[in-house]
């Protein structure tokens, strides 16, 4: 494929009478034409000439192939079968609709929700708000095993003293290599894990019997401290479900938004009888 695609540029690049003025062809099948300009902006600037090169090879190769089927198809469908005029109004169609409902939802839509409104929606509906996965309050800091500074991390990080956590976040930017001490955040227990090395079979029992836990690997130390955990299927606390209970509210406002609009404009044109029913 490779040689046949240079023979085909070669003949191509020849043939002057086939360009568009200034242009240069370089791939044919049958009557169309793949031409230089059509590949403007295909390769990112800095890209290396052999990268550069594969990639105009693969674009190349892939548009033949593609135009070979669309020829092979068309061959071998009905003058009927090729008609796709309602299909292309049906789709013109929807694009202008959504084109101008989102317009319309960006001048009109009122973004602002208020934290009664959020609260409001969370206890009247929290038994669509059930976890479905364990969740946890914690802070955690991974330090080198080699550090000077653990045993003061340490002192700070399990100290009940409010001043001391600004102690520890100084001592954590210089000293630690990962560390996360809002300890009022929910976080699911699942990406925690990723995070550290906690291996655990039985998470619900593994939080309910933890609440401080050190432990290494042969290069951090990891120190971590849990304030509070809940577990899947039970209610969703609703620090954790805030976003969510926004962008439900807003779509519900999207919505009614878009029907008021629907029907006015319906009504509109009953006013002005642009409508017959016949």
């Amino acid at each position: 494929m490779k040689n046949s695609l240079f023979v085909i540029l070669l003949f191509l690049a020849s043939c002057s009478y086939l360009h568009k003025e200034g242009d240069r062809p370089l791939a044919r099948v049958d009557d169309d034409y793949l031409f230089e300009s059509d590949l403007a902006g295909m390769v990112s600037p800095g890209t290396s000439a052999t990268d550069s090169l594969n990639l105009t090879r693969n674009y190349i190769d892939s548009w033949i192939k593609k135009k070979i089927l669309i020829h092979q198809a068309e061959k071998n469908l009905t003058e009927s079968q090729l008609n796709f005029d309602k299909e292309l109004e049906d789709y013109r169609n929807s694009l202008v609709v959504f084109a101008y409902e989102n317009i319309l939802v960006e001048q009109r839509l009122d973004t602002s929700v208020s934290e009664i409104e959020i609260e409001s929606y969370y206890d009247e509906n929290q038994d669509i708000f059930l976890l479905k996965n364990n969740i946890v309050k914690l802070a955690y800091v991974k330090i080198p095993l080699d550090s000077k500074h653990t045993k003061q991390i340490r002192r700070f990080f399990f100290s009940a003293d409010p001043d001391d956590k600004e102690k520890l976040a100084d001592l954590c930017d210089k000293y630690s290599t990962q560390y996360f001490i809002d300890d009022q955040t929910w976080l699911i227990f699942d990406d925690v894990m990723k995070e550290l090395p906690v291996n655990t079979y039985n998470q619900e029992a593994f939080l309910k019997f933890r609440r401080t836990f050190e432990m290494q690997d042969s290069l951090y130390l990891y120190l971590m401290k849990f304030s509070d955990f809940k577990i899947k299927e039970s209610i969703s606390p609703l620090q954790f479900e805030s976003q969510r209970i926004k962008s439900i509210i807003l779509n519900k406002r999207k919505f009614t938004l878009l029907n008021t609009m629907r029907q006015d404009v319906y009504n509109e044109a009953l006013q002005k009888n642009t409508i017959e029913i016949y």
